[in-house]
This record gives C-alpha cells, sequence and structure tokens, in this order.
C-alpha cells in the first residue's frame, strides 16, 4: 500500500473532512504511468486519479460525491461554516469533471447509478456491493431490543430511531461512533436507548443475531447493513427509499416505513412480529450478495471496459494492478 503525504500529518484521524481542498491535487499526483489497468473504489476522490492514454481505468462507484448532489443534508449537516460553501462549490465543480476520467464507472447499486447519469451524465454498469458472510452468523432474536448500526453522522437520521423507539416503549441499541453522538444523546435523554459505541466484528455479530429486528432509518446510497441482518438471521425495517429498495424484501427479509418521520417508523414497530420471518430464508437472502458473485461482476465489467478501447490504444497484453 502506498499512502499519499497527507497520511503523514499527525491529525489525519480527527481531521480529515478539513483537509478536503487538498484531496483532488493528491489524488491527481499518484504516479499510475506503469500500470495497463487501473481498478478505483471510492465515495469521492479516486476516481479523479489521471492514466496515461492507453490505460484502463475502471471506477468502482459506491455513490456520487454527497457535496454534489446533497449538499444541504450532508455538508451542512456537518456544521461546516457558510464562509466555505465557494470553495464546497469548487470541490463539486472538480468532482464533476473527475468523474468524466475513467474509463467506465461501476456502480454498486442501481440508485447509485441512476444518480450517475444525473449527476455526472454517464452510463455506470450495476454491480451490488458484497456482503462479508463470513462475519455473520445466524442468531436467534432472542434480545428484546431494536438495534441501530451505524457511523453516528446527521444525513443517517437516528434521531428518528430514537424517537420511535421511545413512542413505541421499545428498547433500542446504536453501535457505531461518529461526529453526532453528543447530538443523539440528548435526543435519547429519558427513553431505552443505550449506546455501544465501537464494537468488535464478534461482538456486532452477536448483537445483531440477538435483536427483534435492525432499523435502518436514512436514505443510503446502497447500505450493507440490511444484509448484514439477514446474514445474521434478523429482519430488517427500513426508510422505503434509496439503496434500501434494492436490498430489502417486503415481507421477506424485513418491512418498509413510507414517511422519514418518527411516527411512521413507531407505527411499524408497534405492529411488528419478529416471528413472521424465517432466519434461513433470510440467510439465504444475504448469501445472493456474496463476494464470490461480486468478484464475479467486478470481472465482467473490467473485461468490457477494456474490450472498450480499440486496439491500437490500448498498451500491453499484460495487467498490472493499482
Amino acid at each position: 500500500m502506498r499512502a499519499s503525504v497527507l497520511q503523514r500529518l499527525p491529525f489525519t484521524r480527527r481531521a480529515f473532512r478539513y483537509l478536503a481542498p487538498f484531496y483532488p491535487a493528491v489524488f491527481e499526483r499518484f504516479d499510475l504511468s506503469a500500470y495497463d489497468l487501473v481498478v478505483s473504489s471510492t465515495s469521492a476522490w479516486a476516481k479523479g486519479v489521471r492514466v496515461r492514454p492507453g490505460t484502463t481505468h475502471v471506477c468502482y462507484l459506491h455513490t456520487v460525491s454527497r457535496f454534489v448532489f446533497a449538499y444541504d443534508s450532508y455538508v451542512g449537516g456537518l456544521g461546516v461554516p457558510s464562509l466555505a460553501k465557494p470553495l464546497i462549490r469548487s470541490l463539486a465543480a472538480w468532482d464533476v469533471a473527475a468523474a468524466q476520467r475513467p474509463t467506465s464507472l461501476v456502480a454498486n447499486s442501481r440508485n447509485v447509478a441512476e444518480r450517475a447519469q444525473r449527476f455526472y451524465g454517464r452510463t455506470a454498469r450495476v454491480v451490488h456491493g458484497p456482503v462479508d458472510l463470513e462475519r455473520f452468523t445466524v442468531g436467534d432474536g432472542s434480545g428484546d431490543y431494536f438495534l441501530v448500526a451505524s457511523r453516528l453522522l446527521p444525513y443517517k437520521r437516528i434521531d428518528i430511531a430514537i424517537q420511535a423507539c421511545a413512542s413505541a416503549g421499545a428498547r433500542l441499541l446504536i453501535a457505531g461512533t461518529g461526529p453526532a453522538r453528543r447530538s443523539l444523546e440528548r435526543v435519547a435523554a429519558g427513553t431505552h436507548t443505550e449506546f455501544l459505541g465501537q464494537v468488535s466484528d464478534a461482538d456486532l455479530c452477536a448483537v445483531m443475531g440477538r435483536a427483534r429486528a435492525v432499523l435502518f432509518v436514512g436514505e443510503e446510497d446502497y447500505g450493507l447493513v440490511p444484509l448484514e441482518a439477514n446474514a445474521s438471521g434478523r429482519p430488517v425495517l427500513a426508510f422505503g427509499a434509496g439503496g434500501a429498495l434494492e436490498t430489502v424484501v417486503p415481507g421477506v427479509t424485513g418491512e418498509f416505513f413510507a414517511e422519514p418521520d418518527a411516527a411512521a417508523l413507531a407505527r411499524l414497530l408497534v405492529a411488528f412480529d419478529p416471528a413472521r420471518y424465517d432466519a434461513a430464508r433470510l440467510r439465504a437472502h444475504a448469501e445472493q450478495f456474496s463476494p464470490a458473485a461480486f468478484k464475479a461482476g467486478l470481472r465482467a465489467a473490467i473485461d468490457a471496459a477494456v474490450a472498450q478501447l480499440p486496439a491500437s490504444r490500448r498498451r500491453s497484453a499484460s495487467v498490472s494492478r493499482a
């Protein structure tokens, strides 16, 4: 692994968002001239790497950058000062231009592919992201709680889960860390909500397997949590928008609530019966999104991208990876 110079800064982990103005230049300066094939994996910056003519660049796109299509809910929710808005707009302009560089785009969901078409003007092949099936085992759902497993960020709308569980008189566990924790703790004051913080893979498997159901409240680009819940034999109660529409099967692997508010989710919690869901069937659904299926889909996408370059523009037949 070769990291950029930013990796050596002492405050990188905690202040990485403030380094955003430097990311375009850093990624553009990576020397990839020795490679015939470059596969980038990105939610923002890596699609902007520069390659030599004749090199195939396949970009696996986790999302169109949120500061491009969801400025108010994402950037505003992180408390970015208004004085920084011109800078964010310039980064958005760079992002759209950078999205034109790869030979082809591969999206992790139909939802993201539609955004790529709308905001970048590019068609993206869909290869759904894989769930790490080996991390999860089927649980028995014996716990008396619902679970949220997420980074604690404003756009995740975990506040809705807290308020809904409070209204329904339900216990809620929240696994994960993030900058919104303090504000969420204020929302949760006086409720049956417990913040677990960062948990290990083993602990997440255990707490997920015992949950009555997993709550997936925000509108996500794709979202692996519903599939991780199903791999643990547990159903998902999800907001019916975004990537969840591609991973949750109503009445089979979980249920949707239609409005992004606590009242809608609370009604679903009150009516929810975990006995309706078969753990083996939930696991089988998750297995359709296996790492093997992902590798086969990505390999086909790479082969198609290589084939679309005219033979006169291709470099040597050997393939290097970055």
